[in-house]
């Protein structure tokens, strides 16, 4: 990726906050380079040894449920910029409407089918679509909904400045979060204020981090232990 002048970002990336994760990246231009390299010839790889495991994933899908094959959502990305993710449909059609934008382990949204392939996070894997178009990376922060990105705080803006990520090591770290949540719920919590206050601000502190250590060897690290 090739990043902005500082002057052209958009006016709510333009604070002090952000301008010292900028900094940082602008001094990180070659492996910013490489890395968009990395993910062209990466997705394009995965995309034809993974075609046969796409076959039947969407199969299996359209078999078990009434709907489309991929669920796609508006999300964000570098700059603030509105993308669709590409992910398998794991719940039932229209989901979004039907209760929260967070997705709880026992949600009876989910599908029989859907289930299977969340545990295994087989539902990810469509978003090598989005990486190809430049829309994602392999690593990077997760692509947040508007309603979430408009609750950070000027900091956590800075990650914007990267293209949203398919893992990190945030997720990493965060892949029991359905139990976090259900912490909460028990006392009473409601699920969108649980993720805005206490989820979310704790892995925005590993995806800050992140950036001040971008590298594309630290890159490739993320996504081993992300398969391991």
């Amino acid at each position: 990726m090739i990043l902005k002048k500082y002057e052209n970002l958009p006016k709510d990336l333009q604070n002090d906050e952000v301008k010292k994760y900028y900094d940082i990246l602008a001094k990180k231009k070659g492996n910013l380079f490489l890395k968009r390299i990395f993910d062209i010839f990466m997705s394009l790889i995965l995309l034809i040894l993974l075609s046969p495991v796409f076959l039947i994933l969407a199969i299996w899908i359209k078999v078990d449920s009434k709907g489309p094959v991929f669920y796609r959502q508006e999300r964000i990305t570098t700059y603030g910029k509105k993308f669709r993710i590409f992910k398998f449909r794991t719940m039932v059609q229209d989901a979004d409407k039907k209760g929260s934008l967070i997705t709880l382990g026992e949600d009876s949204r989910i599908t029989k089918i859907g289930n299977k392939i969340r545990k295994c996070r087989l539902d990810e894997i469509p978003q090598l679509l989005n990486i190809l178009k430049g829309d994602m990376s392999f690593v990077g922060t997760r692509p947040e909904v508007t309603k979430y990105v408009d609750k950070y705080t000027d900091e956590m803006k800075a990650t914007l400045l990267m293209p949203a990520g398919v893992t990190s090591k945030a997720s990493i770290e965060y892949k029991d979060e359905d139990e976090i949540m259900d912490k909460f719920l028990n006392e009473g919590e409601k699920v969108d204020d649980i993720y805005i206050q206490h989820v979310l601000p704790e892995k925005m502190k590993y995806n800050l981090e992140y950036i001040e250590k971008f590298n594309l060897l630290e890159d490739i690290k993320i996504c081993i232990k992300t398969i391991i």
